[in-house]
């Protein structure tokens, strides 16, 4: 059975990335973040761990190995951060969290699960989950389209490295996703965004899932360096006067 860990896996996306995964017939582990409650999911494991703590992703990785007996194949950065602020109003601290979590937990969950890989001797699937704000500019989002953007980039180069190795590394860019996070940020948050979006839907963590799974699969075996953008086309239109 093929060992996949998702970070950030206690909610949300994350957590139904998990779900999807294990029903798929995947050994799945998530990752929550220190003092974070531990989803309870039967069959899956909870491993509590830092994204952006190198020390805590290396021992994570050896958890892994000496609890189910081999290394991860599949590893789904969803782990993330996002805060609030115009730029000018934005903290250094702010920054610098948001940042930490989402790319370099990143790099440190890439290069370290890699690393695990090539040791073994496996072939395997790097998911790096990515956002609309890879691509396009979004209103108090500075910290959080910076660190989406450089993860698009950084799966480029690290499928650039790790294709040598039967590695694919992949991103996968949600639009609007209906999650309790996202309920709670906007009133009719899904009315709003389908109103806007070609397929007139809201996303569900459902899709994204979807899109993991086959990019973690046998079926996406030629394809490395991508990214998907899971976003009924609302992020593929641009401004147009008069568009209906």
């Amino acid at each position: 059975m093929t060992l996949a860990i998702v970070t950030g896996g206690g909610s949300g996306i994350g957590r139904e990335i998990a779900r999807s995964l294990r029903r798929e017939g995947y050994e799945v582990a998530v990752t929550v973040p220190p003092g974070a409650e531990a989803p309870g999911d039967d069959g899956i494991g909870v491993f509590t761990c830092d994204a952006a703590d190198e020390a805590q992703v290396e021992t994570l990785f050896t958890n892994l190995r000496e609890t189910y007996g081999r290394t991860p194949s599949v590893v789904v950065n969803n782990a993330g951060r996002q805060t609030w602020a115009p730029l000018m109003d934005l903290s250094a601290k702010d920054w610098d969290e948001v940042i930490a979590t989402n790319l370099r937990g990143t790099f440190l969950n890439t290069r370290i699960g890699a690393r695990h890989m090539i040791a073994a001797g496996r072939q395997g699937a790097v998911i790096n989950i990515g956002s609309g704000c890879n691509r396009l500019a979004f209103p108090k989002l500075v910290d959080y389209g910076a660190s989406k953007g450089g993860i698009e980039q950084f799966t480029r180069s690290a499928a650039l490295e790790l294709g040598p190795h039967g590695i694919r590394v992949n991103c996968v860019a949600p639009g609007a996703i209906e999650t309790d996070r996202t309920r709670s940020e906007t009133p009719d948050y899904a009315g709003k965004w389908a109103e806007i979006t070609p397929l007139r839907r809201i996303g569900l963590p459902e899709d994204v899932a979807e899109a993991v799974i086959f990019l973690a699969s046998d079926r996406a075996g030629f394809i490395t360096g991508q990214t998907l953008m899971v976003d009924g086309g609302v992020f593929s239109r641009a401004p147009w006067p008069d568009y209906g």
